[in-house]
This record gives C-alpha cells, sequence and structure tokens, in this order.
C-alpha cells in the first residue's frame, strides 16, 4: 500500500500523524494550518499551479525579536517614510510558480502590507508596506508561517556579503571525478587486451563502473530530471526533457549491457555527456554574470552633483560622494545617497521609489532617503553613505516607467523553443525507429546522439548575448541604455526630435548681455540666489556669469516648468523667466534667447543669450539627415532660426514657441503617421515628450536630473556620435540574424550527421556546449568589430 502525500508540502505522512481536515490529507498541525489560512482568505488557487507547492513552517517562536529594535530594522530597510517602507528579504525555499504567486498576494494575507514582489533567479522578495499598519517582525512571522521563513543576517547587511549557490559547481566536480574514473577503468575494454587477469576481474571493473556512475547520473544529472519534470508537469515542453531522456536511456541500455553480460555498456560516453553538458551549463551562467557584472557596476550614470566644500560649490561624479560631504539639491534633482538634511524645510517626491507623487515634508535633521526628488527651493543636506549605483539602477528600470515594446527576437526564440522539443522527439523515434532493424547498438546510439546534439540554446542565447555585449560597448562609449530592448528600438528609428536648449546648445559656454535698468549688489545676489535652486540649462548659465554673492533666506520658491522662476528672498519678491511671464506679453522686439527679471513688482531688464551650439553639431545632422527625419523643437522664440537654418540641413524642421505639452502632442502627431520616434531632450522640460517618444535620450551635462521615462542617458561629450550609437544598433540586429543562421545550420548539419549513425553520443556531448561557446564568441567578435569600425 502506498505511503499517503500530504497536500501542502508532498512528504510521507506517518499513519499515526496524519491529519485529515476539508476532506484533505496533512502530515503535521504546521501544514493544516497554512492550508487554512490560504482557505480563509480565498487563496486555495495556489495548489492549482503545482501539486504540494509548500514547505513545512518551522516554530520560530521569540526567533525574530530582534526586530523589535528600530536601529537593527532601519538597517535592513532600503526606504522609509511615514506611510510607505520597503526591505528586500531573502527567501531560500522559492522554488515554483506557486511560491511567486503566494509571495506576490501577501497584501491578501496581512493589512498593512501594499505590494510585493519576487526575483525568482535571487530567490528575493521585495515587500513594500505601511509601518503604521504592521512592522518588520509582523512580515517576517507571517512568512515564516507559511512556510517561507527568510534568511535574515546582519553580518551580510552590513558587510555586502552574498551567499553564492555554487551546487552546480558541486553537481561539476562529481561529474568529472566519475568521468575521470571511468574513463581510466574503461581502457582494457577499448584496447580489447586479452591478459589473464583482466579477463579473471572483467565483471568486477565492470560493476564498479557502474557503481562509479551511480552518482553522476543520481546526483549531476538531478538538474536536468527535475526541469524536464516541471516542463511537462506545467505542460510546455522545453529542451532539458530530450537531455533527460537521452540520459535515462542511455542509463538503462548501459545497465542491461552489464546484466546481461554483453559488454561494458556506454558509462563512459554518459558520464562523459553529463559533465560536458553542466561544463556548457557553467559557461552560460558565468558569460551572463559576467554581462550582468557589466550593467549594474560599470555603467554608471554621467550625472554628477553639487558639493560644497569651504563655502565654495564643486560638480562631482556621484559615485565620489564620500560620508560627511555636504551636498547642495536643486529644484527637480534626485537625491543620489541617503542623508540628514540641514536646510530649515524640504518638499521630497519618493515617487522614483513608492510610485506615489505627493511630496513629503521633511525638517531639519531629518533622514532623507536616496531616490527622492527635490521640489522647490535648493537644500542642503550631509551624507550617511556612500552612493549604491545598482540602487539608482533599479530606480531607473522601476517597472512603472517601462515603455511597452515589441519584444521581436524574444518572440523567435520562444516559439523555436516550443516547436523544436516535439520535432527533436519525433525525429529521434523515427531515427531510432529505422536503425533498429538494423543494427541495436547503431540504433541506440543514433537514438541518444539526435537527442543531444541538436540544441536551441545557441538559438536562445543569440539575442541575450549580443545585446549584453552592445550595451557594455554604449556603456564604455558613455552612452547608458534602461534595458537591452532598447537597442532594438533604437534600430527602428524613423524621425528623431531634438530640443534646442541644453541639448544642441551647451550650457558651459554662451556669451551673456545683459539691458535694462542698473541692478545693485543686493538685487544681483536675489537673483543669484533665486537662480540656485534651477536647473534649467539658461539659468545655470546665468548663475555661473552673475558674481558670487552671499546666501539669502528664501521663504518662497517655485519653477513653472516652461516659464521661470518666482521666489520670494529676503522680503523681496522677484520673477525670472521669458517675457509672457513676466512682463506678460510677447517680447515684441528682434527676437532673441532671452531671460526677464522683474522684482519688486518693478521690470528691470532681460538677459540676452548667444547660444553657443555642440560641437560637431552640423556634421551630425548632416550625417543623419540621409537616413532619418530630423526635427527641432524649442521652448525659446524665433531668434536664432536664421542660424539654425545656416547650421543645419535644408530639410530639418524648425518648430519654435513650444510648450512642454506642445512638444508632447507634436511627437504624438508623428507618430499617429506611423513614425517611429527618437526624442533627444534635456529631462528637464522635456519629460512628457521623453514619455511619449518610442525613445527618449536625455542629455547629462554634469546636472544630476534624470527622468525615468527616459530610455537612455547620454553623456553631452559624446553627443556627436550620435550616428554611430544608431547604426551600431542597426548592426546588433544585423548580428543576431546572422547568428540565428548560424545556429539553424549547425543543428541541421548536426542531426543529419547524428541520424546517420557516425555521430557517439559523447561527441555529440562535446560539441553541444561547443555550439554555445561558438554562438557567444560570434556575436562579440561581431559586435567588437563594428564598434571598431563603423564612423
Amino acid at each position: 500500500m502506498d505511503t499517503p502525500n500530504c497536500f501542502h508540502c508532498g512528504l510521507d505522512i506517518v499513519k499515526e500523524d496524519e491529519i485529515i481536515f476539508d476532506e484533505k490529507k496533512f502530515c503535521c498541525s504546521g501544514c493544516k494550518t497554512v492550508y487554512e489560512i490560504f482557505a480563509l482568505n480565498d487563496m486555495t488557487c495556489y495548489y492549482d499551479f503545482e501539486n504540494s507547492p509548500g514547505a513545512t513552517p518551522q516554530d520560530i517562536k521569540g526567533k525574530y525579536d530582534f526586530l523589535e529594535n528600530e536601529s537593527i530594522v532601519s538597517k535592513l530597510l532600503e526606504f522609509k517614510e511615514d506611510t510607505t517602507a520597503i526591505v528586500s528579504l531573502n527567501i531560500p525555499h522559492i522554488h515554483c510558480s506557486s511560491c511567486i504567486w503566494i509571495l506576490e498576494n501577501l497584501q491578501r494575507l496581512q493589512e498593512g502590507i501594499i505590494s510585493s514582489q519576487v526575483n525568482f533567479p535571487e530567490k528575493t522578495v521585495r515587500v513594500t508596506f505601511n509601518p503604521t499598519k504592521t512592522n518588520l517582525k509582523a512580515i517576517v512571522n507571517l512568512l515564516s508561517s507559511i512556510g517561507y521563513e527568510p534568511y535574515i543576517s546582519l553580518e551580510n547587511y552590513e558587510s555586502g556579503k552574498i551567499n553564492h549557490d555554487r551546487s552546480l559547481t558541486y553537481r561539476l566536480g562529481v561529474a568529472f571525478f566519475s568521468f575521470g574514473n571511468i574513463m581510466l577503468l574503461s581502457f582494457p575494454e577499448y584496447f580489447e587486451v586479452g591478459e589473464y587477469w583482466l579477463e579473471h576481474y572483467k565483471g568486477f571493473f565492470r560493476w564498479l563502473i557502474f557503481a562509479l556512475s551511480l552518482p553522476s547520473f543520481f546526483y549531476s544529472a538531478n538538474i536536468y530530471y527535475v526541469s524536464a519534470y516541471k516542463s511537462i508537469k506545467s505542460g510546455m515542453l522545453n529542451i532539458d526533457i530530450p537531455i533527460a531522456l537521452g540520459i535515462i536511456i542511455f542509463f538503462i541500455r548501459s545497465t542491461f549491457d552489464i546484466v546481461m553480460d554483453y559488454g561494458s555498456g556506454f558509462f563512459d560516453s554518459l558520464t562523459g555527456l553529463i559533465f560536458f553538458m553542466l561544463l556548457g551549463k557553467m559557461f552560460q551562467i558565468k558569460t551572463y554574470s559576467f554581462l550582468s557584472f557589466e550593467r549594474d557596476f560599470k555603467s554608471y550614470f554621467p550625472i554628477a552633483i553639487t558639493r560644497i566644500k569651504d563655502t565654495v560649490e564643486e560638480s562631482i561624479p556621484i559615485y565620489d560622494i564620500q560620508k560627511g560631504d555636504r551636498l547642495l539639491i536643486r529644484n527637480q534633482e534626485l537625491i543620489p545617497v541617503d542623508g540628514i538634511l540641514i536646510t530649515e524645510k524640504a518638499a521630497i517626491d519618493y515617487s522614483f521609489v513608492t510610485g506615489e507623487a505627493i511630496p513629503i515634508t521633511k525638517k531639519s535633521g531629518d533622514k532623507v532617503f536616496a531616490g527622492g526628488k527635490q521640489i522647490g527651493k535648493a537644500i542642503e543636506m550631509d551624507v550617511l553613505h556612500t552612493v549604491s549605483q545598482s540602487y539608482l539602477t533599479q530606480l531607473w528600470s522601476n517597472d512603472v516607467f517601462q515603455k511597452k515594446v515589441e519584444q521581436k527576437h524574444k518572440t523567435i526564440t520562444d516559439k523555436v523553443s516550443r516547436y523544436f522539443t516535439p520535432i527533436l522527439l519525433i525525429i529521434s523515434f523515427l531515427g531510432f525507429g529505422y536503425w533498429i532493424f538494423i543494427d541495436l547498438n547503431t540504433a541506440f546510439n543514433v537514438f541518444t546522439a539526435v537527442l543531444i546534439v541538436a540544441c536551441p540554446c545557441a538559438l536562445a542565447l543569440t539575442a541575450p548575448f549580443t545585446f549584453g555585449n552592445v550595451l557594455r560597448i554604449l556603456g564604455k562609449k558613455k552612452f547608458y541604455l534602461k534595458n537591452a530592448l532598447v537597442i532594438e528600438q533604437l534600430a527602428k528609428v524613423t524621425t528623431i526630435v531634438f530640443d534646442k536648449t541644453g541639448t544642441i546648445t551647451t550650457n558651459k559656454k554662451s556669451n551673456i548681455t545683459y539691458e535694462g535698468k542698473s541692478l545693485s549688489t543686493i538685487q544681483l545676489g536675489i537673483l543669484k540666489n533665486s537662480l540656485q535652486a534651477s536647473n534649467h540649462p539658461l539659468s545655470r548659465m546665468l548663475y555661473d556669469f552673475l558674481p558670487d554673492a552671499k546666501k539669502m533666506k528664501i521663504s518662497h520658491f517655485n519653477e513653472i516648468t516652461g516659464k521661470g522662476i518666482e521666489a520670494n528672498i529676503d522680503n523681496h519678491k522677484i520673477q525670472v523667466g521669458s517675457s509672457n511671464f513676466v512682463k506678460k506679453t510677447e517680447e515684441t522686439s528682434i527676437q532673441q534667447t532671452t531671460v526677464h527679471i522683474k522684482i519688486d513688482e518693478e521690470y528691470y531688464g532681460k538677459f540676452i543669450f548667444n547660444n553657443e551650439y555642440r560641437k560637431g553639431l552640423s556634421e551630425l545632422f548632416n550625417h543623419l539627415s540621409s537616413n532619418y527625419q530630423i526635427k527641432v523643437l524649442s521652448g525659446d522664440n524665433e531668434g536664432e532660426r536664421p542660424i539654425l537654418e545656416k547650421l543645419l540641413p535644408k530639410n530639418t524642421e524648425l518648430v519654435f514657441n513650444q510648450k512642454p505639452e506642445q512638444k508632447l502632442e507634436f511627437i504624438k502627431k508623428l507618430q499617429e503617421k506611423g513614425e517611429n520616434v527618437m526624442m533627444v531632450g534635456d529631462g528637464l522640460n522635456d519629460a512628457g515628450a521623453l514619455a511619449q517618444s518610442n525613445i527618449g535620450i536625455s542629455i547629462s551635462e554634469n546636472v544630476n536630473v534624470f527622468s525615468p521615462a527616459c530610455d537612455a542617458i547620454l553623456d553631452a561629450s559624446q553627443f556627436q556620435k550620435l550616428n554611430y550609437f544608431l547604426k551600431l544598433s542597426k548592426k546588433a540586429i544585423t548580428t543576431i540574424k546572422m547568428s540565428f543562421g548560424l545556429s539553424i545550420l549547425y543543428n541541421i548539419i548536426g542531426l543529419t550527421y547524428a541520424l546517420t549513425g557516425n555521430l557517439l553520443p559523447l561527441v555529440a556531448a562535446i560539441i553541444m556546449p561547443l555550439s554555445t561557446i561558438t554562438i557567444v564568441s560570434f556575436v562579440t567578435i561581431m559586435s567588437n568589430f563594428y564598434s571598431k569600425n563603423l564612423k
């Protein structure tokens, strides 16, 4: 009689411990309690994804009492404000789709949990909760009670140590031990040596070979059996099914040979097959982790922050920030590190982190978290921790800000993988059926070789490795993409729209003159202090142009996008911006780029900017105009139209006096005509247009502002290389198509050779990882070749 299994965890039930509840059998009260929790919350569909997916909950009474200590909890939390806190917890037990489903529905089990998101490869769950309604200890206790006890180690959090999964390394080591020893013991069989003692102990050596194969067969190859089983169970056939089938058939056939004394079997080929396939898997994982390393730590955003040192402002890269530094954060700037607010009061927008756009008011001495966006007047803060680049990447890549894009190559891979396995099984059985009437040994060799040699891995790896390598190349050239899909979208661009101020003009250089009433030293100080908080290119240029002034108290600050600034400083009201904003009238004089000044309701005059255009602008536009439609949008008046018409190709469309919402509508109309639009802006007034476009590129020039809506950040020093980046994106797609062809050709030749009976399974096992190495090498060489030879 079969031993019954627990409905929740699947373990065998000891008869005296059996608990029957709701017509279901459980091994212990813990599993029954978890089932009751799910049933009460109408979540029993947890068991529909997998049979017996749960783990037996452990008794953790008092284990997590240390989570009542606020100083410990503060080290574990990524973020905490009044009604929002975020924590990432390592959950070792995550193993299937049921785990993902239940862990992403924790809000249905406990009030106060807002959302939860699983990272399956890293076995973590990121929980967002309301600290006024629940706490970290309650969440950890909930997870433990349903069989998902988190692993919490303060040592890991403080030192940054990571526990690596080395199970594949161990499996590879066992497979190599079995393969090496079996090969040595099989030498007499290879050479058919007829020496007396070898003949006498032949049976012993064969059974010793059998025993040595067992660890490789049952332990090393276990990952293929588990994967194949889960694949069949879920109704989706993956490539591990034919591999697992080939290994099992190989083992059964070899065991049969030894039992019937027909020969020594194929245990050398079997263990070699397992070893080389695990070696290929190891290579694949190592290459992926290399690309991930490049992405997380070397793709620094080309943004800077203003540090105050001895009352002097200096611009430094964000990854040069040190604990104890004092930073100046302007309006709309991102706070790159955790710190303590020094300024009397501040309004922080944490929508990058929480999705909630309502600003949170902070006062002097409060802690402010990385990822917040400063709203209003400039603030000062002291740094508590150095910058976490991977955290900024995480903010930028937040799913909330992702655009819906067509994943063409991923779809091709998915289609290939879906049909590949059933077609491969049919071919292998047909080959076996043909050869079994001719030669039994050849039939088994053909069956196994076909299953092993034909591998869609090379097809599946083509797109990610090509895109991964191109991402790395572009990052080194200071063009930082949000993700690999942006490369594919870049290749499809038909129209490029440029913002003018701060994009095709540089805020580093400008010839500025003043027309109007004379400004006193105090008035110049008021003007300088009002500009300090703004990140608009004209504000930054004018701020740098004005003489140094003492710091004044700003009681009110408001920057109106596309119009200007109004502020109250030392009981003086100042307005700085466009003619329409300051004078309430359109400028009728000669059209120029200007900033107008009004202090205490009295109009004083205007600063005139003769912008300097970026180096290589004319050459870049000439190259782009041969392949793309070019448009230039500007919020300024038409004063510089004659200059731009001389500088840019004749077919360039120039559109002036555009408000941010008009830029967005302009792009939407182009898209309605079927154009694939790339918008290049400065990320300030262009956030809406960047979000609406198919590809949004934000130019960065020592300003700590980036929009989550943008798909790429381009260092201003690399602006003239934009055409090169577009060409390289197209060549990346060409490389993918070529490697797809190479992969298909490899599979056709491999299958043909295997079906003729001339390909041994061991050779097939060696060729299989070699095909992966070949594809990875090919796409790496080709993408590097194009990156060096394109102009």
